[in-house]
């Protein structure tokens, strides 16, 4: 399991939390695990960025060698 999908699935499930804080009425609760949850969202956003951008200098790598030859 990466850890692209650890941290949308931790994501989704805080925003389940801040719903469920936003209905008993916890603004505190609903803040914390709202602002939790978004920086769980965009570091698995990070996490994708950088895979693509690795998968693209190997693949720059390879047609340089290539091309070398």
């Amino acid at each position: 399991m990466s850890l692209e999908l650890i941290f949308k699935i931790l994501a989704a499930v805080l925003l389940g939390v801040a719903a469920f804080f936003l209905w008993r009425n916890n603004m505190d609760g609903v803040f914390v695990s709202a602002v939790i949850g978004a920086v769980c969202f965009f570091v698995s956003v990070r996490f994708q960025i950088t895979e693509r951008k690795e998968n693209l200098s190997m693949k720059e790598r390879e047609e340089n060698t290539k091309q070398e030859k």
